[in-house]
């Protein structure tokens, strides 16, 4: 037996009065989830547990299986790994923006229009900090304004606060030690320092001048958050015997499932944006399945145009959803795979930030325990076989159906 897992960023969401008092979900045209959800078992699922909102690192970690609790090291690695860099035990990694901020260093733009981060690339590679000459430093650009940093040296702790203050019309924070240490207080210098440097560098860079110019907010400022190091976690081949591919653009959650211990994949069209090609995503599953006893896939578009705070776009992003789940259910053997669809979290248009109410979850199988439930949906699903469970079993039950968990006791 094989499993896809589809995940849908931020899919879910609540009742919005611009859609008659019905979530995106139920507002989209999505027969092909529908048919998922009637063929299938469905519930809803808390991420960590109810009320509690989780980040995007922590939700595809505990997808996967995982006690974000025991695991959880921060984002900053996860970017770094997904965006194909190593990180190592000792290393301090950050993920972080290209921002506009203004001369004195109030936050103008924390994305800078959305720039595509990439042209900065080549010009932030082999950066040194004088005042900091042991301390290797890699930049690397990953998805549009994002971007992943590494320090390493002796002597770092990666338990330092953000200068990223997360929010426009205030001052770039300054970094500081979170425990006490000697390690804590000097890698907060350094990221304070490096600021400073990536800071001069630029703001005489070409293409900032030019989109001065042009009357575009200039990527003039680098603001870091979410310092970490490895998840210690035991990759799922290990734990279960399974062997896991992930299709997917976003580096945290290309991260998460390298430490899973699964292989990665690009399909081509697919952006990480709005714009992306899901069905292409779709293929590329297909294509690479035979290999694999589980797939990872992943769509971020929903929770893009959740966090834009646009009702229709994350409508018409959740349909192409629904063309993808089609290819899958069109080309995929049903007698032998295993289809599950859910969120990672809830991302509320209105609030357009994540939020703890719980995603629905629907499983299709050859040997599912098929309920009533008829459509995909947070409202619909809540009424399904599976009830309510926690984000961190969703793998062992998937598992199960592949019949890869060991019995508890004798």
């Amino acid at each position: 037996m094989k499993t896809i897992l589809i995940v849908g960023d931020g899919m879910a969401d609540r009742p919005l009065k611009e859609l008659g008092g019905r979530t995106p979900l139920e507002a989209a045209e999505t027969p092909n989830l529908d048919a998922v959800a009637a063929g299938g078992v469905c519930g809803i699922m808390d991420i960590i547990a109810p009320g509690r909102p989780p980040g995007s690192d922590v939700a595809n970690l505990t997808l996967l299986g995982y006690d974000p609790l025991e695991c959880y090291r921060g984002r900053g690695a996860l970017e770094a790994m997904g965006a194909g860099l190593a990180v190592r035990r000792g290393d301090v990694a950050f993920r972080g923006n290209f921002a506009h901020v203004d001369d004195d260093e109030v936050v103008v733009d924390r994305r800078a229009g959305r720039i595509d981060g990439s042209v900065f690339g080549e010009h932030l590679s082999g950066i040194r900090l004088d005042a900091y000459p042991d301390v290797e430093v890699t930049v690397r650009p990953t998805l549009a304004h994002r971007l992943a940093v590494i320090l390493r040296g002796e002597g770092l702790s990666w338990r330092v606060s953000d200068i990223d203050p997360h929010k426009t019309g205030v001052r770039v924070l300054r970094s500081r030690p979170l425990d006490g240490t000697a390690e804590a207080e000097r890698t907060a210098a350094i990221v304070n320092e490096l600021y400073r440097v990536l800071r001069e560098m630029l703001r005489s860079h070409p293409l900032n001048k030019r989109r001065e110019e042009e009357g575009l907010p200039p990527a003039n400022a680098v603001i870091l958050r979410g310092a970490g190091e490895p998840p210690a976690v035991t990759p799922l081949t290990d734990l279960y015997g399974v062997r896991g591919a992930c299709v997917a653009v976003t580096p945290t959650v290309r991260g998460a499932c390298l430490a899973a211990g699964f292989d990665l994949y690009d399909a081509p069209g697919a952006t990480g944006g709005v714009d992306t090609d899901a069905v292409s995503k779709a293929r590329e599953a297909e294509r690479i399945l035979p290999r694999y006893d589980l797939v990872f896939l992943h769509v971020k578009g929903t929770d893009v145009a959740s966090h834009d705070g646009d009702p229709e776009l994350k409508v018409r992003v959740i349909e192409k959803i629904d063309g993808m789940v089609r290819h899958l259910l069109d080309h995929v053997g049903p007698a032998e795979t295993y289809l599950a669809v859910t969120a990672d979290h809830t991302t509320s248009i209105r609030v357009r930030d994540h939020r703890g109410d719980p995603v629905p979850v629907a499983i299709l199988g050859p040997e599912v325990r098929a309920d009533g439930v008829s459509s995909y949906s947070e409202r619909a699903c809540a009424g399904g076989g599976l009830g309510r469970i926690r984000g961190k079993d969703l793998m062992p039950i998937l598992l199960n159906l592949q019949d890869r968990v060991a019995l508890y006791g004798s």
